[in-house]
């Protein structure tokens, strides 16, 4: 990318979506993958510095097809991915929290991933990069 030229995205700077009650999802997630939900007056949400995540993760943008099974439910517009410290644990946590943790799981070179339902109904997924060496 060029220094001269303007204009141009640098990151994701949020995630928004709609929830029928943003302040029980939030301590859903508060409570299950320790995530620090704050009451921001309209929403509930959280924060994440990149000085927080590990050297090896990045942020992915990503437009699927309009047909893609990937995200579960066809009604699903959207699916977020979290960047977990442990996979099994994280996976372990929210299904004690009462997600429907789904049996797939993905190992690669980039990481290993696994998929819940949330209490919306919402399919995400948890990464967990490689550590570092």
């Amino acid at each position: 990318m060029s220094d001269s030229v303007k204009g141009h995205a640098l990151g994701i700077g949020g995630v928004f979506f709609r929830s029928p009650d943003p302040a029980r999802l939030g301590a859903w997630y508060a409570e299950n993958l320790g995530l620090q939900v704050e009451n921001w007056g309209k929403t509930h949400g959280t924060s994440f510095a990149p000085a927080d995540m590990p050297a090896s993760s990045f942020t992915v943008w990503s437009a699927f097809a309009a047909n893609t099974e990937y995200f579960g439910n066809s009604d699903q517009g959207h699916m977020i991915n979290l960047v977990v410290d442990d996979l099994d644990a994280a996976l372990e946590n929210v299904q004690a929290g009462g997600a429907e943790v789904l049996e797939e799981r993905e190992e690669h070179d980039f990481g290993k991933f696994g998929w819940f339902i949330d209490p919306d109904g919402n399919r995400v997924e948890l990464w967990e990069p490689p550590k570092e060496e």
